[in-house]
Order: C-alpha cells, then structure tokens, then sequence
C-alpha cells in the first residue's frame, strides 16, 4: 500500500500544471507517432521470429544473405540457428535485442565497415552453435570441448579457421556480390497515405 501511495505521489509530482495539459499532451501526441512510425518502418515486431529475411530489414547484410542461400546450410540452418544463443529463450532474446540495437545505431548512422567482421561475443556463439548441430560428427574428438575462450587462450582452433568458407563462402565485403538476388525492402510509406496523397499525384501526372 505504501508503494502504491509513493508512485501516486509521484504521478502528482510529474503532472504538469493545468495550462500546459494541452501542450503536453499534443507533444505526447507526437512522440508516440514518431516512435510508432519508426517501429513500422523498421518492421520491429519482425524480429521476434527466426525468418533469415528478417535480417534484410535494416541491415547491410546483402552478402552475408546471397552467400547463406546458396550455401549447404540453407536447407538444414537459418540465421538464428548460428547466430543466437540456445542455452535458453530468455538468453536468446536478451542477445538478439542487444545485438539488433547495436546494428540497428551502427548502420543508421552508415558507420558500418565495408569487411563486416564478427565481434567476440558473436564468435563465441556461433563456436557454441557449431557444435550444438555438429556434436555427433565430433563427439570422439577433443575439439567438442573447445569455447571461444579455449581457442582465445591457444589451446585449440575454431571450427571455422578449418571450415572457413562454410556457409558465406570468400565474400567478405559489402560490394561483392553487388548483383546478388536478395530480398527488397518494402515502402517505408504506409499504405493509406501513398493511396491517398502519392498515388492520385502520379495518376494526374500520367506516371
């Protein structure tokens, strides 16, 4: 009851004075748009599944798509397969939503380098996952037992400084596969408003 009292006093204490009800609420007005008009662009909801073409959303992953699709991988692992943990659901939302906020600032600003390299904790992951799928294949050989950290501390390779070019191949770069068959980005234009501002301009235009 305490705490309910406290966080009623609170509320007062953040409620503005009554001449500036309108103003407030007009700015509350707009911020809940812009944010709700970013997480419609961005497709957010999106993220929540295990879909490789999510990936293609905001991400300059084009290489990393073209490579997979045509890769051995393709008919038996997605994306999320490799690249997310699978200790448990709660860990497997934690890194993607981390991950996903740090792409997300990285590649909104075009900061993102033309070789995209894994970082360690992605590296860490994906070792883990490697031998999640593949443990029946090596589970007489020692290199089962190795992390990332193992491997960090040269006490025995990763699975990809032998299979290096398993599933992206020797593409590197952002520019390599410039051609690629990828999936498109939709419209970042809401449906209602291209049919009732865009599209009748066009058709008096004659386009």
């Amino acid at each position: 009851m305490k705490l309910f009292n406290r966080l009623i006093q609170f509320l007062k204490i953040l409620r503005p004075p009554k001449e500036w009800h309108i103003p407030v609420l007009m700015a509350l007005g707009v911020f809940v748009g812009i944010v709700g008009y970013i997480l419609h662009i961005s497709n957010a909801t999106s993220y929540m599944s295990d879909d490789p073409k999510v990936c293609m959303n905001c991400h300059v992953m084009k290489t990393a798509y073209a490579t997979w699709e045509r890769s051995s991988h393709k008919r038996v692992a997605k994306c999320t397969d490799c690249h997310v943990p699978h200790d448990n659901i709660l860990k497997k939302y934690l890194f993607k939503a981390k991950d996903g906020v740090r792409h997300a600032a990285i590649f909104t600003m075009h900061a993102e380098p033309e070789v995209i390299r894994i970082k360690h904790e992605g590296a860490a992951v994906v070792q883990e996952n490697c031998i999640r799928c593949h443990l029946d294949l090596i589970n007489d050989l020692s290199i089962h037992e190795i992390t990332y950290k193992d491997s960090e501390a040269g006490k025995g390779p990763l699975c990809w400084d032998c299979h290096r070019e398993t599933p992206h191949g020797k593409v590197r770069s952002l520019s390599a596969v410039p051609n690629a068959h990828v999936p498109q980005l939709p419209s970042s234009i809401p449906d209602w408003f291209n049919n009732t501002f865009i599209a009748p301009k066009q058709k008096d235009l004659g386009e």
